[in-house]
Formats: structure tokens, C-alpha cells, sequence
């Protein structure tokens, strides 16, 4: 079985891992090959290097690195060398780098510098994290340079800043009018990303940002037709439970750009390609009764949508799995 996945971070993430370890444990489907497109669209440049958050919390959570309280970064991490920037006065601070996830930022740039794709770089690093032994293979959507930028309100009028500081820096409490992915439209797909999807068995949408995450993946030209024309059932889980993100500010990315912050709004926003769709109960009752988003096959999942632990994503993941075998028949 050939699985292909769209992926952001954290979310996305810890239900990879969760689905990696449902196909594991079934004799059927243990041997099924997971290809997953990771948003690159949060890049961006930190002390003079190359930092991809998504990929990398990819690569900490599914290598079995990552600092689980937090959700990213590496376990066991200290900060002394951001705090030498600190004393020295070197800015910003307001995102945080570990010793050793600087280790991993350092081999990206060097490798960058030494001319290999990020295609290339990612294949590396997944190998350092025995992706391949697991099998996974973790593509960047593309190897084409894409930035989201965010433009906010200031007092002196509309200001453009990087998705992260407003993200991470304001926690997304500045008032945002639009979101610009710089480089979109003139990235093409990675190696690879268009073959994964047309060529898969089943595709899954982990509950990730459907703005700034899937969304911009969906903006790499020629993904989204992919999409449109994949044999392949697609199935998403909503990142939304009861007008409310799983995790971080999604609600406030779909008030920017005018969708309702309820699991049927991130529905619609896939409808044109979607086949399955996963809610939390608590979102059962809210259905539409017409429209492109009533003709998808929804179900609703029997426990939360959150995923408080690894058997918890584990369930969910298997869950999204079978809705996506019964509708391939």
C-alpha cells in the first residue's frame, strides 16, 4: 500500500507517527510505504541559518528526537549558544534554537551552500533519522525558496513581517489582513511530490494548519490538480473541534482570510478535491445540509480529535485509515 500525506508540523506530525505505528501493527498494511510533503513554506533565515521548522519537527518526531512537552525542538536540548547571541546582543530572541537543533540548521547551510537541493538536504537528514528504515520517505513540497509573509497593522500603517514573528514572536495577536507566500507562484513541486500523489494508494490530511500549512502546499502549482485528478481516496481530519484549533492559531489564519473557524469551513476549503472527511463529535451536529462540502462521505470520529498521547494519535490515525480503505473499496 502506498500512503501519501500533505503535512505541517506539530499536528501533522504526531499523527504520521501515529499512523506509522497503526500500519505497523497490522499485518495487512505493515509493509505499506508512507511518503509524506512537508509545508516548507515557514522557512526562514536565523542567525544566518537555513532553520525549516516543519520538516525538522517532522524529522525529531517521526526519528523519535523530539521534545515532546513542547511539540518541537529536540529532547534533552540546552540553549547556551542562543544565549551567547543573547549577551551579545544578536537579534531576534524571540525564536528559540536548542544546541543541538542549531546542529541541524549548520549541516542544512552548509549543505545549501555546497549547492544541494533542499530535496537532497531533507533526504539526509531523514536518513540521519532512520526514515528510510521505517518506511517513510519525507519530501520538502518544493525546492523552490517560499516565505510566508504576513501583513499587519501597525500604528505607522500595513506592515510585512515574516510568518514566524507574527507567529511566534506576537503569537498572532497583531492584527493580520492578508497572508503573501513569496515564491508561490513561481515554485514548482519537488522531486517526486506529484508522483507521490498520483501514483498513491490512499491520501490522508493530517490535522494541520489548513491556512498557512496545507494551504500554502496546496499553492505549489500543479499540486492541487494532482490532487484533483488522483485515483487515490483523499481523506482529512479536521484540525478544528468545536470552532477551536487542535493546536496553535488556526482559527485566527481562517479569520483572515474570511472562512468560518468550524470543521465544514476547513472542509470547504478542500471540497474540490476531498472524498472523506473526519470530525470530532462535537462537530457532528454542525453538517451543512447542501453545497459541495454535504456531498463529501463525513464521519464522525467515536473519541476526540486531540492528541493527548501516542495511542490516542494512534487511534485517530487508524480511524482516517479505514475511512480511507472503505472508500477505495
Amino acid at each position: 500500500m502506498r500512503i501519501t500525506a500533505l503535512a505541517g508540523g506539530i499536528g501533522g506530525a504526531r499523527f504520521l507517527r501515529g499512523l506509522r505505528a497503526a500500519l505497523d501493527a497490522d499485518p495487512v498494511l505493515a509493509q505499506s510505504e508512507l511518503t509524506i510533503v512537508a509545508n516548507t513554506g515557514d522557512d526562514i533565515t536565523l542567525f544566518g541559518l537555513r532553520v525549516s521548522p516543519d520538516v525538522d519537527t517532522l524529522l525529531y518526531t517521526l526519528g523519535g528526537g523530539i521534545d515532546e512537552a513542547q511539540g518541537w525542538g529536540r529532547a534533552d536540548d540546552s540553549r547556551r549558544v542562543q544565549g551567547e547571541l543573547a549577551a551579545y546582543g544578536v537579534q531576534p530572541q524571540w525564536f528559540g534554537l536548542g544546541d543541538l537543533d542549531i546542529g541541524t540548521h549548520i549541516a542544512r547551510s552548509l549543505w545549501l551552500g555546497e549547492g544541494l537541493t533542499p530535496s537532497q538536504i531533507t533526504e539526509r537528514l531523514a536518513t540521519r533519522w532512520g526514515l528510510p528504515e521505517q518506511r517513510i520517505r519525507l519530501l520538502p513540497m518544493s525546492d523552490s525558496p517560499v516565505e510566508t509573509h504576513v501583513i499587519v497593522e501597525r500604528d505607522g500603517g500595513p506592515e510585512a513581517i515574516h510568518f514566524q514573528q507574527w507567529w511566534v514572536g506576537e503569537l498572532a495577536q497583531t492584527p493580520a489582513q492578508r497572508f503573501v507566500a513569496v515564491g508561490l507562484e513561481r515554485a514548482a513541486p519537488a522531486p517526486g511530490v506529484l508522483e507521490a500523489i498520483r501514483e498513491a494508494d490512499l491520501i490522508l490530511l493530517p490535522p494541520s494548519n489548513p491556512v498557512v500549512s496545507i494551504g500554502i502546499i496546496l499553492g505549489v502549482p500543479g499540486v492541487r490538480d494532482a490532487l484533483r485528478g488522483a485515483v487515490a481516496p483523499v481523506v482529512g481530519v479536521s484540525p478544528i473541534i468545536s470552532g477551536r484549533p487542535v493546536r496553535g492559531h488556526a482559527d485566527t489564519c481562517l479569520h483572515v482570510i474570511g472562512v468560518e473557524s468550524t470543521a465544514w469551513g476547513v472542509a470547504g476549503l478542500y471540497a474540490d478535491f476531498l472524498d472523506g472527511w473526519l470530525v470530532d463529535p462535537a462537530d457532528a451536529a454542525g453538517a451543512p445540509a447542501g453545497g459541495p462540502v454535504a456531498a463529501l462521505t463525513s464521519r464522525v470520529y467515536d473519541g476526540p480529535l486531540l492528541m493527548s498521547d501516542r495511542p490516542g494519535a494512534g487511534r485517530l490515525a487508524r480511524a482516517a485509515l479505514d475511512l480511507a480503505l472503505e472508500l477505495r473499496g
